[in-house]
């Protein structure tokens, strides 16, 4: 059942982005959400080919990326961090993710840059953006973001990669299209050597990943439809 899911959900993004007109269907990458899932779902996923894990909870993180260091052929797995980030949290998560997806202030993305170790390369980092400016979540208000995303390019460890926004559930068309706006005015405000580095918008869930594509999402983070409702 898995393989067929897995399957269908490529073959979704395929038919997704073809009908927004996109001929790049190549650079939409799921992202499996893996919070509170066992060890053998995630096991189950990576075996038929899934290769990035986003979690939420840097303490079952850490033991799940203990578990699979000891599985000699899971070495390849990316974990993206994407939850909220604590400045006590920031060294654990600088040494042990390929990504983060939610910083959200300046002080989170120094710290994941001072405690970066050199040997790994650079962090992948995504601005959050409280796209619906809602008081319960995370993230930059837009209208502070670019010039803190021209911060963040100057610090010498993280990559800033794009945007992540988790809309409200009332209208995340409009959302995500003024997520697109965004970044597109963000982009036009950077230097040129960063502008080919800044290519990652961050958003759609299992419920409106189509609409997230069609404003150009190249990260979709999936969960539901992956692992099944939450146990």
């Amino acid at each position: 059942m898995t393989n067929l899911i897995f399957n269908e959900i490529h073959a979704s993004i395929l038919k997704f982005t073809l009908k927004a007109g996109r001929s790049d269907s190549d650079k939409v990458h799921l992202l499996a959400v893996s919070k509170k899932k066992k060890i053998d779902a995630i096991h189950e996923l990576y075996i038929i080919g899934q290769r990035h894990f986003g979690e939420n909870y840097l303490q079952e993180a850490l033991e799940k990326q203990d578990a699979f260091r000891h599985k000699k052929l899971c070495q390849d797995i990316h974990w993206h961090f994407i939850g909220p980030i604590q400045s006590n949290k920031t060294r654990a998560i600088a040494e042990n993710f390929s990504w983060v997806h939610s910083v959200d202030r300046l002080k989170i993305a120094q710290r994941l840059s001072n405690q970066r170790p050199p040997h790994l390369g650079a962090l992948q980092i995504c601005l959050q953006v409280n796209i619906d400016e809602e008081q319960s979540k995370s993230g930059a208000l837009p209208k502070e973001s670019i010039q803190l995303a021209q911060t963040l390019l100057t610090l010498p460890r993280v990559k800033l990669r794009g945007l992540m926004v988790i809309p409200s559930k009332n209208d995340t068309k409009d959302a995500f299209a003024r997520t697109q706006a965004l970044f597109k005015e963000i982009k036009s405000n950077i230097d040129e050597k960063h502008q080919k580095h800044f290519d990652t918008l961050s958003m759609g869930m299992s419920s409106d990943y189509e609409d997230a594509i069609a404003h150009g999402a190249t990260i979709i983070r999936i969960g539901t439809l992956l692992f099944g409702e939450r146990g």
